[in-house]
């Protein structure tokens, strides 16, 4: 074996557009720094196929193989695409050609890391961000040390599944981007994504975020990310960046920082972020859109106050009517992601989101039916006493919640009545994405779809 790590990201659904893998290219920046002697690479499934992996193997002989699991499955109700069985081929299909160490992470696997662990069988997993973790455990690995007690880590011992917890954070991080993989993303996606915080404070009922980075928030490096951005403008010519954030406006100090040193830096990007109504005044938005804020993505669930207490959220309708109307005064672009029909949903619930929806003005509407139940989160444990799920089920395959006090079957025609555009999760919008990235439109072109 070389002296190589090959990291692979296993991730091929591409709706509605392909996602760089970005926390592979944090965990590579940061091992090249500190373990100059290896030869560290991405391997990326959204654009090479299972036998060029196995070719690649072969050739490069990789000590260490990192693999990256971004979902469990599509979040949709309507299809309930799994994508695990897909996942555990792609690791026999490894274990057919090397005897490297695999170890596997990612957002999919953090949230059922012992469960994804038993199935998939790999050496070693790492849950949350790897990038301390991953570096201590080649380390000992190759020192033959104790790695027994690193936080995150899950292995096996004795035929025993241990799953260390997770008692640090991380947050200095630097990010280089792989020149292999930008064009493809460039030109599939229109955009490039980057982190400026990691964790989530907030409680809504159904999320994973707190899952998978915890609720401690953690703020990146501003210099190191003006750097990264500056990179990619002057050398890529790349002027499209959505910052993945679980919630961009979290810490309004920092994001006050960020912009000032983005409009000092020189560089004419546009961007755009996951916001919340809180924490967002007018002063704040004006400086975001100086820097390049171009598209607002609200997760607003909901536009009734009595459904958005149920779902955990932290702020009321009058809340998204105001932001809503700040962000057409200042020509932000934005748009709504709705989730209809979850816990404690009702027709007149709905009814109220749709007639409340006709006060908002230039947004689309994106709806989600039910939500998706995971493992640690309130919706499992009322999900638990109603009886739609069983206390044992570990929620691998997909299992949602619906409302029975819903009309599905209306809810298309009510939202048409609204003569606001509403978007549900069975209309396909790949042809006019296609379209416009022919003509070299950048970012989530949802704002051309408002009429």
């Amino acid at each position: 074996m070389s002296n190589t790590i090959l990291f692979i990201s296993a991730n091929q659904y591409a709706d509605p557009y392909p996602v760089y893998p970005i926390g592979l290219s944090y965990l590579t920046t940061y091992l090249k720094e500190y373990l100059p002697d290896f030869d560290i690479s991405i391997f990326d499934l959204n654009f090479n196929t299972i036998g060029e992996l196995k070719d690649k193997i072969v050739e490069t002989k990789p000590k260490y193989i990192g693999v990256s699991f971004r979902n469990i499955d599509d979040v949709n109700s309507l299809n309930k695409k799994f994508f695990v069985n897909q996942y555990k081929k792609i690791i026999e299909q490894i274990k057919s050609v090397s005897d490297a160490k695999i170890i596997i992470g990612g957002s999919g696997f953090s949230i059922f890391p012992e469960l994804m662990f038993k199935t998939l069988k790999p050496d070693f997993g790492i849950y949350g961000e790897g990038e301390d973790t991953l570096l201590k455990l080649i380390k000992n690995l190759e020192n033959n040390t104790d790695y027994s007690g690193l936080n995150r880590l899950v292995y096996q011992n004795n035929g025993q599944c241990i799953f260390n917890k997770n008692e640090s954070y991380f947050s200095d991080l630097a990010l280089n981007f792989e020149d292999q993989l930008l064009d493809f993303y460039w030109e599939k996606s229109g955009m490039l994504n980057v982190q400026t915080k990691r964790g989530c404070p907030y409680n809504c009922i159904y999320c994973t975020y707190p899952l998978i980075e915890g609720r401690k928030v953690r703020t990146l490096n501003t210099d190191k990310i003006v750097e990264t951005l500056k990179k990619l403008y002057y050398q890529k010519g790349i002027d499209y960046i959505f910052f993945t954030d679980s919630v961009f406006n979290i810490n309004n100090k920092y994001n006050f920082e960020l912009a000032e040193k983005i409009i000092s830096s020189g560089i004419k990007i546009n961007w755009g972020g996951y916001f919340t109504f809180t924490q967002l005044d007018e002063n704040l938005l004006k400086i975001l859109k100086k820097s390049g804020l171009k598209h607002i993505e609200f997760g607003t669930e909901a536009i009734s106050d009595t459904t958005l207490k149920t779902y955990g959220k932290n702020f009321t309708v009058n809340d998204v009517l105001e932001k809503s109307a700040l962000c057409n005064k200042l020509e932000i672009d934005y748009a709504h992601f709705l989730i209809l029909g979850g816990y404690g949903e009702t027709d007149q619930t709905v009814n109220e989101t749709f007639e409340n929806s006709k006060r908002i003005d230039n947004s689309v509407f994106f709806t989600y039916l039910g939500m998706r139940i995971y493992p640690g989160t309130k919706l499992q444990e009322y999900a638990i006493k109603e009886g739609v799920i069983d206390k044992d089920d570990n929620l691998l395959e997909p299992k949602y919640y619906l409302s029975k006090n819903v009309d599905y079957d209306s809810l298309k025609q009510r939202a048409r009545q609204t003569r606001r555009r509403w978007v549900f999760p069975d209309e396909d919008t790949t042809i006019i994405s296609n379209k416009l990235r022919a003509r070299n439109k950048k970012g989530p072109l949802w704002e051309y779809m408002t009429m």
